[in-house]
């Protein structure tokens, strides 16, 4: 018997259940997969919480790697016995075995292993459309990335830094900061000792960024606007503190004239054509050595639950797969 993990109701890591469970065969458009490695992201803290609702009873975990068992009638974007990796579909990824849409499916070079793919297919495509889409960033520019030391800041930084940008980072702790300047930050604050507003205008000369890249959400949110340079962007696409306060638009006009932008993965591979797209940039730089993606810490998929509070507590640096 294959096993997942399910939450009857929301609430802390606690609310996390092992349970048997046997997929039926896939239906039309449909594959079955084995799951080798499944990657663990905040998003999934949010729709165990509730933050995001979801029906319940569910599964969890938007990423995954594995190998193609069975597929349905009229899939053709893939075959049985093809390695493969996701990072977008039904909410199954903490499973042994599940069923997913083929359409959701990127076939994986042979030299990107299933832990890598796993920890890299949500952060490293959030990574690409962050830096070419929602603000494309440009040589010369300065930028602030926060948790810089994290799974998306991680590659945030190297992909900036091959961009010709400067980066400053912000971490919580000095063995972050260390691991931050080792990524390619150009200046590294953290913030748990310092105003991190007030030393990127000193790093800027009074200028500010051009743009802010914050995944902290509700503590950083306000300071993250007085960083920016005038007619600056301010990115907020994620809550790890909580979700942002509602506040007066007037204060866009008063920091500059800036821009507020909230993205979300799904608009920015909405089409299989862009999601295979981005895969490709990704798998390119990856492959390259040029942007590196470790796998700092593996649970086994059962413990997700001690999984959820290590990442909430901040136990964790860059990418963490759980493994079935």
């Amino acid at each position: 018997m294959n096993h997942a993990i399910r939450f009857h109701r929301t609430g802390g890591p606690e609310v996390l259940q092992w349970e048997a469970v046997e997929p039926p065969p896939p239906g039309p458009g449909e594959v079955r997969l084995r799951h080798h490695a499944v990657g663990l992201n905040f998003i999934d803290t949010y729709h165990r919480s509730g933050l995001y609702p979801l029906p319940l009873p569910s599964g969890l975990g938007m990423e995954g790697a594995g190998v193609v068992e069975a597929v349905g009638e009229g899939v053709s974007e893939v075959k049985a016995g093809d390695r493969v990796a996701y990072t977008i579909g039904p909410l199954d990824a903490y499973s042994e075995v599940r069923n997913i849409p083929a359409r959701h499916l990127v076939v994986l070079p042979e030299d990107i292993a299933f832990e890598q793919a796993a920890a890299m297919m949500l952060q490293g495509i959030t990574a690409h459309y962050l830096l070419h889409s929602t603000y494309p960033v440009k040589a010369g520019e300065t930028i602030l990335v926060h948790a810089a030391a994290g799974g998306v800041g991680s590659i945030l930084v190297q992909w900036a830094k091959l961009l010709g940008a400067t980066v400053i980072g912000t971490v919580g702790n000095d063995d972050k900061a260390v691991r931050a300047k080792a990524l390619g930050c150009d200046h590294v604050i953290v913030y748990s000792r310092e105003k991190f507003p007030e030393r990127v205008r000193e790093l800027t000369g009074g200028k500010g960024v051009a743009v802010v890249y914050d995944s902290v959400g509700r503590d950083t949110f306000l300071d993250s606007i007085a960083c920016l340079q005038r007619r600056g962007t301010m990115v907020s696409y994620g809550n790890a503190t909580g979700p942002v306060a509602p506040f007066d638009c007037a204060l866009l006009h008063k920091a500059g004239s800036v821009y507020v932008t909230r993205p979300g993965l799904p608009d920015y591979i909405a089409t299989r054509e862009e999601l295979l797209e981005r895969a490709a940039s990704l798998f390119e730089v990856v492959r390259s050595g040029k942007v590196k993606v470790e796998v700092m810490q593996r649970y086994a998929l059962k413990d997700a639950a001690q999984a959820h509070r290590d990442l909430e507590a901040r136990r964790t640096t860059g990418s963490t797969v759980l493994l079935p």
